[in-house]
């Protein structure tokens, strides 16, 4: 996750020539069996035994030893070998005439066909949305907190290889989870049948994921923000200390270069969960991006369920239904029938603008005001010239809707501005507000708790900034439509310009 940039990262690598060189095959089983070797812990070959293991596959037809000792050195020549003197005694004269060394990988080159090992058996982005690396994370944490970053010799630096390795393993498996997601294949079998069939199970998985992601990951949001600089460097020190101690025979990092690159990879972590200045955290952007997949999900079952219904005839049953209402003699067995029939279903395809007159939730359909809207054939017949209808003059229609949205931003701006003018307030201290003003100061709440810094900005420019209840305490906002128990919050309002501008 470092993302700094050297000369030293910009140069050619050699060590890649041997995937696209003229004899590709030939290198690409050389490289091969070593690296088989390699894992059977096996490091330095022989030019006859790599001669002989290349030959057992049966893949290169008219392969010769004179031809594997070409290729390994031309492999060392690209940095994919190293060689050293073969000491042992020659068993032919061929083997006493011919060069004899023993080859190893380089640790680029098993890199290299460990990257191409992996390659082999992708079928896609794979990935998986665990709560476990969570719970990893937050057990560190928790240890260095307790600690005060003063650990035992060679605690500290298993301490942060879990911590960090859950953090780097979580984060690339919910990114290649979600990319899977969003892939060309899973676009195709979201459109199969066959994905109604796991769709309640991949639902389940990815709000099971929600509810880990909100209950643990902000509990790592706390012990970041309780784990002081101090703190994280004491724990730094000693992680640099746990790895200098460690005996290494190749050339390694000096102390001051482990210590940079542990203090980026904290600083990482920070910036994943916290976010950085005004920048959302990665930890928001996974959520949002979780619950953006699961509202896919649904999409695309509801389409395949509309699409499966789109040929079924429902003209007898609704014939049949029609007939039974007019048959009743009340009204309230209207509404009794209108239940059974229809309430079990949700609606579809409902249009209009949904005109609220109260926020009353048992208030009864039938006293809501009607939103008339004609309906237009679905016939496929074509009309005849006769039929055709005249396009519709909308103007006024138009002038009218913009007048009472220009009257509504009006509203909003002289009630923003008379909240900063207050600068502070406080829910319990209100008194009788109307309906409108409730819901503008739900809404505001609403977008405060929805972000880290519980604030947002106004499109005014006013920062508008929540104070949580203390301890819980609770107030009752009095409305002229009722009343509403809930936290007795608290708004501040942070003006970036002089006051006469708000009164503007």
């Amino acid at each position: 996750m470092d993302h700094s940039m050297s000369p030293a990262m910009l140069r050619g690598v050699p060590e890649f020539r041997y995937l696209n060189a003229d004899n590709v095959a030939r290198y690409r089983a050389v490289m091969r069996y070593f690296y088989q070797e390699y894992q059977r812990l096996r490091y330095w070959l022989r030019v006859e035994e790599v001669f002989e293991g290349v030959k057992q596959w049966g893949v290169l037809e008219g392969y010769t030893v004179e031809q594997c000792q070409a290729d390994l050195e031309q492999l060392k020549e690209w940095r994919n070998l190293a060689s050293r003197h073969d000491g042992g005694r020659a068993q032919t004269v061929e083997e006493y005439m011919r060069k004899k060394s023993q080859y190893v990988l380089t640790p680029y080159s098993i890199e290299i066909e460990r990257m191409l090992e992996t390659l082999e058996t992708i079928k896609g982005y794979g990935g998986s949305l665990e709560t476990t690396y969570l719970d990893t994370i937050a057990e560190c944490l928790v240890a260095v907190r307790a600690s005060g970053g003063l650990f035992q010799e060679g605690e500290a630096s298993v301490c942060w290889e879990k911590l960090y390795q859950a953090f780097k393993t979580m984060h690339e498996n919910a990114a290649d989870f979600i990319a899977s997601m969003h892939s060309i294949q899973a676009e195709q079998m979201m459109a199969t049948e066959a994905f109604l069939l796991m769709k309640d199970k991949l639902t389940d998985y990815l709000q099971h994921f929600i509810k880990g992601l909100q209950k643990k990951a902000y509990q790592i949001e706390g012990h970041l923000q309780k784990i002081s600089p101090t703190v994280a460097e004491t724990f730094m020190e000693h992680v640099v200390a746990d790895e200098m101690r460690k005996p290494r025979l190749e050339d390694s990092f000096s102390s001051e270069e482990m210590a940079i690159s542990l203090r980026q990879g904290w600083q990482n972590l920070r910036k994943w969960f916290l976010g950085e200045g005004s920048e959302q955290s990665e930890l928001v952007l996974l959520e949002r991006a979780t619950k953006e997949t699961i509202a896919k999900v649904v999409r695309c079952a509801l389409r395949l369920q509309e699409r499966k219904r789109a040929g079924i005839s429902r003209k007898k049953e609704l014939e049949y239904l029609a007939q039974w209402f007019d048959r009743l003699t009340s009204l309230d067995d209207a509404h009794c029938l209108a239940a059974y029939a229809f309430g079990l279903f949700p609606s579809r395809h409902l249009q209009g603008e949904d005109e609220r007159t109260t926020d009353l939730a048992d208030i009864s359909m039938w006293n809501e005001v009607p939103k008339i809207r004609p309906v237009r054939s679905r016939s496929r017949k074509r009309l005849s010239r006769s039929e055709t209808e005249p396009v519709r003059q909308s103007e006024n229609r138009k002038k009218a809707a913009r007048a009472v949205i220009e009257q509504q931003l009006q509203e909003e701006r002289e009630f923003v501005h008379r909240m900063a003018r207050k600068k502070r307030v406080r829910i319990s201290e209100l008194g009788v507000v109307d309906a409108k003003t409730r819901l503008r100061l739900l809404h505001w709440i609403g977008r405060c708790m929805g972000n880290v810094s519980c604030s947002f900005v106004t499109a005014e420019g006013i920062k508008v900034r929540l104070q949580l209840a203390q301890s819980g305490e609770m107030t009752t906002l009095l409305c002229e439509d009722g009343k509403l128990d809930m936290p007795d919050y608290t708004l501040w309002f942070d003006v970036p310009y002089k006051e006469e501008t708000v009164h503007g």
